[in-house]
């Protein structure tokens, strides 16, 4: 049995962590409308309501014994603003009142969190977090030794998308996992090591790339030719990935979908 399973037809997945139950989740972007409205001038209606009510919904669904965000919490880099922090606050009383504690695995946008929720979220360092044989990054820089070390690593930051294309042109733009084997190399050069100083030089961990949570962060279309990775070890410390849709379809491998 896979020690990470995604919740079919949602970006969220449970992970086995031996002593607990997790439910995992990439890049919520609370507050995404107030940055969009700064960054680019676009006005959209708050879905903050929606993206809790979503969560929540999974929570019922796994019966988890905590949550897991693999970064990018809040959108907007550095201290949480207004919309961020009700948004936040509003998440995390919801889950207190189900006696869930939310820890993060602090991503590129989560500057200010440890700060402004430190006493109410378990912020853990930026290079991951290891729980049983599972790793927890968001991806935006490389990981910790130790969480190299397990045989399962969750992964946010890229925003997996595939555009898929039928036979006269039309096309669409889908959510999606990748999954993989991590190749020693890279990371031992990183970590300048030897390759067989590092503890999985038999059975490489599982790379599990997740879609953004948030409906409307973009992402990468990662089988469109010109998209690159965000992650510094990507792809050159993947041994190729599959892809796989919310349904659980596999499309096979992302370079060739």
């Amino acid at each position: 049995m896979a020690l990470v399973d995604p919740v079919p037809g949602a970006p969220a997945a449970v992970a086995d962590c031996g002593d607990e139950r997790v439910l995992v989740v990439a890049d919520y972007h609370a507050g995404i409308e107030v940055g969009l409205r700064y960054e680019r001038g676009v006005e959209l209606r708050s879905d903050a309501d929606g993206r809790r009510g979503r969560l929540l919904t999974l929570v019922g669904r796994t019966d988890p014994d905590r949550v897991v965000v693999l970064g990018d919490l809040v959108h907007r880099i550095g201290d949480p603003g207004t919309g961020e922090h009700d948004e936040v606050v509003a998440l995390v009383d919801a889950l207190d009142d189900r006696n869930l504690p939310l820890t993060l695995v602090p991503g590129n946008h989560d500057g200010g969190v440890a700060d402004a929720y430190g006493d109410r979220i378990d912020v853990t360092d930026s290079g991951g977090w290891r729980r049983g044989d599972v790793g927890f990054v968001h991806g935006h820089t490389w990981p910790d030794r130790s969480v190299l070390g397990a045989r399962t690593i969750c992964m946010g930051h890229e925003h997996p998308q595939v555009r898929l294309e039928d036979e006269v042109g039309g096309g669409r733009t889908e959510k999606a996992w990748l999954r993989g084997s991590l190749l020693i190399g890279p990371f031992a050069d990183e970590l300048g090591v030897a390759p067989e100083a590092l503890a999985w030089t038999d059975v490489a961990p599982e790379l599990v790339v997740f879609p953004a949570f948030n409906d409307r962060s973009g992402g990468t279309w990662v089988n469109v030719e010109g998209q690159d990775f965000l992650a510094p070890f990507l792809p050159e410390g993947l041994d190729g990935a599959d892809a796989y849709l919310l349904d659980g379809t596999r499309l096979g491998a992302y370079r060739r979908i």
